[in-house]
């Protein structure tokens, strides 16, 4: 069995980026010009591998 100490930690970070992802999501949709477009996706695209690192570290542990 996991550490319960670590499992909350991953889910605190895991919902950390999720919410991230969201304000970077609104954020993009309100911004216009290819430069700022650019950054916000290449922003999202870090965050979706980080969520995906800790989300498999998670199903790891469960």
């Amino acid at each position: 069995m996991a550490d319960p100490k670590l499992l909350i930690e991953l889910d605190d970070r895991i919902a950390s980026i999720r919410e991230a992802m969201r304000n970077l999501t609104e954020q993009a949709a309100a911004v216009s010009g290819a430069a700022s477009e650019d950054r916000m996706a290449d922003r999202i695209a870090d965050l979706e591998r980080q969520l995906a690192v800790l989300q498999n570290e998670r199903d790891a542990l469960s």
